[in-house]
């Protein structure tokens, strides 16, 4: 039983990343843009 509950705590954290990582890639991708940006200005 206890196995069965691990199961389901392992799926939720598994879906609730991929949901995040669907909803939040603009700006995922935009705090890229701006580091690498940030980075290219220092000598």
């Amino acid at each position: 039983m206890e196995f069965l509950i691990l199961l389901g705590i392992a799926a939720a954290l598994a879906a609730g990343i991929g949901w995040s990582r669907k909803r939040f890639r603009p700006e995922i991708e935009r705090t890229k843009r701006i580091r690498r940006a940030n980075r290219e200005d220092r000598p």
